[in-house]
């Protein structure tokens, strides 16, 4: 399993979380060991550049996913084939503004929006109500799942 993270926000960000989450939400979601993904911090401008080249939206966003080899979420006896999953950005600094408002820390929305991306690369998605409830319950089931996983290796 390849995992590039490039930070290129300006930001300091503890990238060893993020390898770990993906690794977690990887083997939780039983996605092959020999799938690739990166995961690219940029700051707003960069964000923003992207946000409207790709979704024809004004101003930065939180994330942005970009599925490549449009693999699914595999199972136990059925691994997600080998493969390109894709790419997800980022931005800390917007993460930080909802970060405060959600009374949270920065880390904890960076794992909140780095489970979502990776959810979206594997073909999730949240445009209707149903979609939505499972995207979103997977999305907590695996965060809390992480969250146990960091308490136990640092007990």
């Amino acid at each position: 399993m390849t995992i590039e993270i490039t930070n290129e926000s300006g930001v300091e960000v503890d990238e060893t979380v993020l390898l770990r989450l993906t690794e977690h939400n990887f083997a939780e979601l039983h996605v092959s060991p020999d799938a690739d993904v990166a995961i690219l911090l940029v700051d707003e401008g960069a964000m923003e550049a992207l946000h409207v080249q790709w979704m024809d939206e004004p101003g930065p966003t939180d994330v942005l996913s970009f599925p490549m080899d449009e693999l699914r979420p595999g199972t136990e006896e059925a691994p997600t084939p080998p493969g390109l999953l894709g790419d997800i950005v980022l931005c800390p600094q917007v993460a930080e503004t909802q970060a405060q408002a959600a009374k949270h820390s920065t880390m904890d929305e960076l794992i909140l929006l780095t489970t979502h991306g990776l959810l979206h690369l594997l073909g999730f998605d949240h445009a209707e109500p149903e979609e939505e409830r499972e995207m979103f319950g997977l999305q907590k089931e695996l965060i809390g799942a992480f969250h146990s996983r960091e308490r136990r290796r640092r007990a």
